[in-house]
């Protein structure tokens, strides 16, 4: 009967520390996405960024990763715990066998105990997964916000040509005032040398 309980005892607290563990790593990648799409800024680069599947499958991948290494020190700290208690249990029978009404009353005080730890584990992830939920809907709506930009803009270039050649010919002359501007600076560079040395 204990050990029934005991089974099913550890393997709620494993799914309390899954859900712990994937609602940290959800909000690890949604920490990524909110710096990468707050210093790409408005610009047109930043919409095929967000709107690429590339990022997410990375993310999903670098998940995973995480998931397997939670997983895997979280096996090693349950078997090292398994193995020391019950190490000490033996230790304790050959001992001096203790009455099983003691036994009974600590297990019984144990399991409340864990069962209140695990009441408060649950609250706190229904928050988390709350959090997580209205950060993704916030994320859609900034989705939404930079389609409709995207689309405004091309609506207003394709209905004004003449702003396209606008921005064209101020680019163009930007480009040949720097390519002057660096000659100029070329040029007085080479005679200041010049004199310098003669």
């Amino acid at each position: 009967m204990t050990a029934m309980a005991g089974s099913s005892w550890e393997e709620l607290r494993k799914q309390a520390r899954l859900l712990e563990n994937d609602i940290d790593v959800k909000l690890v990648a949604f920490s990524k996405l909110g710096v990468s799409s707050s210093s790409s800024g408005l610009s047109s680069e930043s919409v095929p960024l967000i709107n690429s599947d590339d990022m997410f499958d990375t993310l999903s991948m670098e998940l995973q990763q995480l998931l397997n290494k939670d997983y895997q020190q979280e096996f090693s700290k349950t078997s090292a715990r398994v193995n020391a208690r019950r190490e000490r249990e033996e230790l304790l029978r050959g001992a001096s066998p203790p009455p099983a009404a003691t036994i009974g009353l600590s297990r019984r005080d144990q399991y409340s105990k864990e069962a209140n730890h695990l009441h408060s584990s649950h609250i706190l992830v229904d928050e988390q997964i709350n959090i997580a939920m209205e950060a993704r809907e916030h994320l859609a709506s900034q989705r939404q916000t930079f389609k409709r930009m995207q689309t405004t803009f091309n609506n207003i270039t394709n209905r004004f040509p003449m702003l396209n050649s606008l921005i064209y010919r101020i680019n163009a002359r930007k480009r040949r005032d720097s390519l002057i501007l660096g000659l100029v600076v070329a040029v007085c560079t080479f005679l200041l040398l010049l004199y310098a040395f003669h």
